[in-house]
């Protein structure tokens, strides 16, 4: 398909620079089948059946921005994609002043050599010395908050606990699984008492996810990999969950990808634990979920090309639509949808 069929405007003012407090506090657009309904995420528990099981994505995000110079040039990295113990892909601003074997100099003690460069223009930073990584990005490193927020606002230590769900519990992750930020004990509290169970899997989101799609068709749009992991018990309830009857709900596009990348193709979740590159566009046949609670996403993009494929391009238009005329807030600490295919009219 065209990337443009996949474009709107989008007012400046709709991206939000900071989350609803409460975290629950946020609104909630239920697209329930071509039914378009204003909510709360406080409501969740009404839009759930007992039985159904909401999951989550687990993974922590680290300060994985970093600033540094390579002699007189600054050089800006966005840590990626774990590589092994002490390199780590990234993607780096003021690129032409950086080469192989060279090394940044990111201060409070942190360096990094440049060991390749990726045919995506990405490089491979080795870190110096013997501390891990983890510890060298508590020092040096920044929250790597979107660029749509970044380019408007300095991150601040607010952005050390905004950007971080309930969850959060396995390093690894240079993005939020954003739709759980909305998140917190008593919502959790009101789903189990509505008889709807939850559980985790780890997707370590990657700075790729913010890259914009630069082909004219999805066809030639390479996707960046992803490690993630679903344990095997996970994967048995989840497929108990199916076969009594009930629904998997993920919560957030990265769960969503990583549960559809463990689907055979007869919809059961098997274990999983390596890179995923999945690429969903309308036409894809879901295998694992039924619902997706998710934010709103940028025009273009790859997340709204997957939610697109599971409620249909039109109705998201007229969903996104109806968002932006009632002021709903966009992107990473705006709002929520609740995405439900098939159920209207």
């Amino acid at each position: 398909m065209r990337v443009d069929a996949f474009d709107f405007d989008l007012p400046n003012e709709r991206i939000a620079l900071r989350p609803a407090r409460p975290r629950d506090a946020a609104r909630m657009l239920v697209v329930d089948g071509a039914t378009i309904v204003d909510a709360g995420v406080g409501d969740l528990p009404a839009w759930l059946r007992p039985g159904d099981c909401l999951v989550f994505n687990d993974t922590r995000v680290i300060p994985a921005q970093l600033e540094g110079r390579r002699g007189d040039a600054k050089i800006g990295a966005t840590l990626h994609k774990r590589i092994d113990l002490r390199r780590w892909q990234a993607f780096v601003r003021n690129a032409k002043r950086l080469r192989v074997g060279e090394t940044v100099d990111f201060g409070a003690g942190v360096a990094a050599q440049a060991d390749e460069r990726l045919s995506d223009g990405s490089f491979i930073l080795a870190f110096a010395g013997d501390e891990p990584v983890e510890l060298l990005l508590e020092r040096a490193g920044t929250m790597p908050l979107p660029p749509y927020i970044a380019g408007k606002r300095a991150t601040d230590d607010q952005d050390r606990s905004d950007y971080q769900t309930m969850f959060a519990a396995k390093d690894g992750a240079v993005a939020a699984p954003t739709a759980a930020l909305h998140f917190t004990p008593g919502l959790l509290a009101a789903l189990a008492k509505a008889g709807i169970a939850t559980e985790t899997l780890t997707l370590h989101v990657g700075a790729g996810t913010f890259l914009p799609v630069k082909a004219d068709d999805t066809e030639d749009h390479v996707m960046h990999a992803e490690w993630g992991r679903i344990e095997a018990d996970t994967a048995a309830r989840l497929n108990a969950v199916r076969a009594a009857g009930g629904r998997i709900i993920a919560v957030g596009t990265t769960s969503l990808r990583l549960l559809e990348s463990a689907a055979q193709d007869d919809g059961i979740i098997a274990p999983f634990a390596g890179d995923t590159a999945i690429f969903i566009t309308p036409g894809y046949r879901f295998k694992a979920i039924d619902g997706l609670m998710t934010n709103f996403h940028l025009p273009r993009s790859t997340l709204f090309m997957l939610v697109s494929a599971l409620m249909g391009l039109a109705v998201m238009q007229r969903a996104y639509a109806h968002a932006i005329a009632a002021d709903y807030r966009f992107y990473s600490y705006g709002d929520a949808s609740l995405l439900l295919p098939g159920r209207g009219e």
